[in-house]
């Protein structure tokens, strides 16, 4: 499907599923999950990158086991709002995975999302070994915590609703 706007997530997300959310690094590839309320972001293990077509076959299982119905991706742009090398990389990673998924993916600034992740591991009295192996998960939930928070933010102003999952 390719990148849609937040505004178009909500019909992504209906009947039970969830949102994803992804921070690309050169070695792994952080991924959070959200609950099926959209109010809280989860981490979860990252993703060892080894070349795109593993990496891809691992995201679409995990994804697919999370019932996620959209992917969101940090997007690395420059502190002067340009874009550089990096945030090529997360469009062509984006434009790589439509070639093999109908999941839509949501393009999200994630400048700093990496030092605060790193600021409340810290906090958590984690030691620098075991930061560096949650940092790229917990940036991944720190960037899809951004976007439910705006999900929250444009329902309560009634420009979109998504639907909230029924009990089953």
């Amino acid at each position: 499907m390719g990148i849609i706007t937040i505004e178009d997530l909500p019909a992504r997300l209906a009947g039970g599923k969830t949102l994803a959310g992804l921070d690309l690094g050169d070695k792994t590839i952080g991924v959070a999950v959200s609950d099926q309320r959209f109010s809280f972001a989860h981490p979860r293990p990252v993703i060892m990158r080894r070349k795109f077509s593993l990496d891809a076959v691992a995201l679409l299982a995990l994804l697919q086991k999370e019932n996620a119905g959209a992917v969101v991706i940090g997007l690395p742009i420059n502190m002067d709002g340009s874009e550089g090398p990096r945030a090529q990389k997360s469009r062509a990673f984006v434009r790589n995975m439509a070639q093999v998924s109908d999941l839509p993916f949501v393009l999200w600034d994630e400048r700093l999302s990496t030092v605060a992740a790193e600021r409340t591991l810290i906090e958590m009295d984690f030691s620098r070994r075991k930061r560096a192996g949650k940092i790229d998960s917990a940036a991944a939930a720190f960037i899809l915590q951004g976007v439910l928070d705006r999900l929250q933010s444009l329902h309560a102003s009634g420009r979109t609703e998504p639907d909230p999952p029924t009990a089953a």
